[in-house]
């Protein structure tokens, strides 16, 4: 058996952060009889518990019930990577195309809620595990070195906290022949997390603020009552809301306005088991303990846990499949995460010899805008933000705040920003779709093969602003 293979033969299929019995809470009873309240959320990852939270902050008498399918945490926000980013819009050029003019604006914004976001943890006691390291770009073919260094004379020219690393530097903060450069972008917030605690520490704020949550509760329809309210059916038995949010991501929901903004892409990661001294030695990431990512089209995004495990995930695994599947059959698939050590043992090949611990899958929601989708409908009673595209654990908090504003929870002026009332461009119906996505996908892994030299398919994405991985 090649060794890539041996090495991920007995992993468990489970999230890293999911499987910590220390600190996951009892799961909560169905929504077993019916209900009534002022605001009902539907999903309880991020944005759901970030809206509720926000909502009681604003509203402290307002009585708020969440339901979740499953458990809380169970999506994209329990199987990401941890990466605490204070980007809005998904960088400058993302920004610049779809919101001209509001790129400085967006900035301050991302960055007022980063600090909200930290802010809010300690004050509610929520130890996420927070890593203040900032975020790392490598570089993995000289093109990309040459452009990660006008990035960095752009950011640097601005002001902005960065630093550049040739490839002897970068090798003596993080040991991979592969790395030819690097650039560190640090704003004293960004860096990585453990999500879940995120997640976990929210429920039990919430529970304590009055909120009541229901798990294992799927919504099957939703329908208009009257002009001033909402009828939701979960499990046989109704909750009739004033208002709904929407925090559904990627999962399809019944309510088509908000599944037409995005469609799921699956991601695949894998976890080591807990890295020896030795081993922490021979790559020297324990100086530094970086964020890092690829500076690539299908980019690897990597870091280390507390107890020093690598989790690695991205790159060529990605997929999006036909008519937007989310079935289970997509989560567990042998070649993935083959190809993911495959790739791993590449970029490493001193820890040849060592185990994955843990393999799992998630889906996130990505937009023809690859940032945030908010939205409205019933007349103001109905709100959504969706469409994260990666970058979902510090923007969801900025989402849950624009939700609830939609529905009138002390709404402020960035309702009239383009980011919030500009409509992004449906994404084409199947089969183009799918056919848009694997020529766009055999293009850009072609493109990181080629020194980053990009052909005509993504040079005419390009000029749509539509270039983006996939």
């Amino acid at each position: 058996m090649q060794a890539h293979i041996e090495a991920i033969k007995d992993s468990k299929y489970c999230s890293i952060w999911h499987d910590q019995d220390d600190i996951r809470p009892d799961e909560l009873p169905a929504l077993a009889a019916d209900e009534q309240c002022k605001l009902l959320i539907v999903g309880g990852g991020f944005t759901g518990l970030w809206g509720a939270l926000q909502a009681k902050e604003r509203a402290p008498n307002a009585d708020i019930i969440l339901i979740e399918q499953t458990f809380i945490g169970d999506g994209a926000s329990g199987r990401n990577g941890g990466f605490l980013n204070a980007s809005l819009a998904h960088g400058e050029t993302n920004t610049d195309h779809h919101f001209p003019g509001e790129a400085d604006k967006l900035h301050e914004l991302g960055l007022e809620n980063i600090k909200g976001l930290l802010a809010s943890l300690k004050k509610y006691g929520i130890d996420a595990h927070h890593e203040n390291v900032g975020e790392t770009e490598v570089a993995l073919s000289q093109g990309a070195a040459a452009d990660l260094k006008k990035h960095y004379e752009h950011a640097k020219a601005q002001g902005d906290d960065v630093t550049w690393f040739d490839q002897a530097a970068i090798q003596q903060q993080v040991g991979s022949p592969k790395f030819l450069a690097g650039l560190q972008y640090k704003d004293g917030h960004t860096g990585i997390v453990d999500p879940i605690r995120i997640c976990w520490g929210l429920k039990k704020v919430l529970l304590e603020l009055g909120v009541k949550i229901f798990e294992n509760t799927p919504l099957t329809k939703l329908t208009p009552l009257g002009k001033s309210q909402m009828t939701a059916v979960c499990n046989g038995v109704t909750v009739i809301a004033d208002k709904v949010l929407m925090a559904t991501n990627a999962y399809n929901v019944c309510l088509k306005k908000v599944n037409v903004n995005t469609i799921p892409v699956w991601d695949y990661q894998l976890a080591t088991e807990p890295l020896s001294p030795e081993q922490m030695e021979s790559i020297g990431w324990f100086k530094s303990r970086h964020a890092l990512g690829d500076h690539a089209n299908m980019f690897h995004y990597f870091r280390l846990t507390k107890d020093n495990r690598i989790t690695w995930g991205g790159g060529g695994s990605v997929r999006y499949y036909f008519n937007k599947d989310t079935g289970s059959h997509c989560a567990d698939i042998p070649e993935r995460f083959e190809q993911l050590s495959k790739e791993f043992f590449e970029t490493f090949p001193q820890l040849t010899g060592i185990k994955f611990s843990h393999r799992w899958s998630g889906i996130l929601a990505t937009s023809t805008r690859f940032c945030m989708v908010p939205g409205v409908a019933f007349n103001g009673r109905v709100a959504w933000a969706v469409g994260y595209t990666g970058l979902g654990v510090c923007a969801s908090r900025f989402g849950a705040r624009v939700g609830i504003e939609l529905l009138g929870y002390q709404p402020s002026d960035i309702l009239n920003m383009q980011f919030v009332k500009k409509a992004p461009m449906p994404w084409a119906p199947e089969p183009i779709r799918w056919l848009g996505y694997k020529v766009t996908h055999n293009a850009l892994v072609k493109a990181d093969a080629n020194d980053g030299k990009r052909g005509l398919w993504l040079k005419f994405l390009d000029k749509l602003n539509l270039g983006f991985t996939c």
